[in-house]
Order: structure tokens, then sequence, then C-alpha cells
């Protein structure tokens, strides 16, 4: 059911792919406001990245493959494994998803990427040597001006969070802890989202959070995070005849 929501949501946002006008305006106002704040950094902590071919290349293909095979088979290591927390990590999914679609429906905004002008290099092209704009198949399934929120962001922090719940090693529960903020730095040194596009997921992960929490109240048995076992019935007393 997952995968066939999720192939639904590609096609729709590759479908929300409007005038390219609003999103370089709404990235221009989104530099403003770092810069207001004092944290428009994604520049030269990308500058400072490109120094190493190999974590280039690293976050490159980690950032392909984190909200595709990596998601997909996570979702599935949960379905199988921990079948029981699934439906709650589908729901807030779901939620996210949605939350995700308007964002890019009413808020398009164009990647740092497609701003050279301020220092960005699209690391994902010159490392794969491909361009995601001239390819048939990505135009189908990939909205390029879908920055705000970031999903990758969203999902890292709903799978991290579950998986730091699930795991017994310390390691491995670092691991997951960390993970959002791998996703994070890998999205911002491959210029494909900003620090304030990141915010902007976390807020999407715990909105879908929120709204799963609620599903679950209504069916606890079966979309809480950790189901309650349903209510036995009452046994009836038999009746015991008396001579």
């Amino acid at each position: 059911m997952f995968c066939g929501a999720y192939l639904a949501y590609r096609l729709v946002e590759g479908a929300v792919d409007g005038n390219p006008a609003p999103a370089f305006t709404h990235a221009r106002e989104l530099i403003s406001i770092e810069r207001s704040l004092g944290f428009f950094v994604e520049p030269s902590v990308q500058s400072w990245a490109s120094g190493s071919h190999l974590l280039m290349v690293f976050a490159t293909y980690l950032y392909i493959n984190a909200q595709t095979t990596i998601l997909i088979a996570l979702l599935l290591y949960l379905y199988l494994f921990h079948n029981r927390c699934y439906y709650f990590v589908r729901n807030m999914a779901f939620v996210a998803m949605g939350v995700g679609l308007l964002g890019y429906a009413f808020f398009p905004t164009a990647p740092p990427r497609f701003l050279g002008n301020w220092g960005f290099v699209d690391t994902v092209s010159q490392v794969t040597n491909t361009s995601s704009q001239n390819n048939a198949i990505n135009k189908a399934f990939i909205n390029p001006y879908a920055a705000v929120p970031s999903m990758h962001v969203a999902f890292a922090t709903m799978i991290g969070w579950t998986l730091v719940r699930l795991v017994k090693s310390r390691p491995a529960r670092v691991w997951w802890a960390l993970w959002p903020l791998l996703i994070t730095f890998v999205t911002v040194i491959t210029a494909n989202h900003f620090l304030l596009d990141a915010v902007l997921g976390l807020l999407t992960a715990a909105i879908a959070g929120g709204v799963a929490w609620r599903l679950a109240l209504i069916r606890p048995h079966v979309w809480a995070f950790e189901p309650a076992a349903p209510a036995l019935a009452a046994q009836p007393t038999p009746n015991v005849a008396i001579s």
C-alpha cells in the first residue's frame, strides 16, 4: 500500500511544476531571511565540503538514495520485523507527503543548485554526469522546485526517531539519532536545500507525528506506535447445575 501511495506522491510532485519565476523569488526570500538571522552559511559549507571528492561522491549517492531505495528498504524492514509499529510510521509518512505536496503547490522554491550566482554548484549533476532537467523519467517524478519543505529531512527524522526506539545496540541508536543531521548535511553540501528548508522538514515531521498520534487514539489496537492488545472478551460463567 505504501509503495503505491509513494509512487502516486512522486507523480503528483512531478506534476506540480508551474511557473519558475515564483520559485526563484521564494528562494531569494529564504536567502534574505537566513541572512537577516545570520545563518546563511550554505555556500561556504558546500565550498568546504567540495575539497573532498570522496565526501561529495558519498553525499551525492546518499542524497539520491535516501528518499528512494533506503527509505523503502527501511519501511520494508519495519513491516517485516516490527510490524506492530509499521502502521504508525506509515500514517506519519502519508501525512508528511500531504504536507509536502501543499508546500510544493503553494510555495514552490528553487533549490540552491539553481542559484549559481550565489556560489552554489549542482554537485549531483557533476558527480553523476546527468541532468535531471533533461531526463524524461525524472521530469515525470521530480519537481525541480520542490525545496520547501525538505522531505529528505522529514523522512529522515521520522525514520530516525522510529529506529532509535526500536534498535537494541547503543551504536545503532546513536547512528539513527544522528541520521537526520547527516541527511541535512548531505542536502546542504549537494546544494539541494537551504537550512531553512531542513527546519521546515523537521516541522513537517512533527506535524505528521502529531496527526499520526491523534489517529492512533481512534484505532489504538492498529495505528498506535505500540498497539494495545485488544481486550479479551469476558468469558461467560458456565451454568452449574445444583443437584
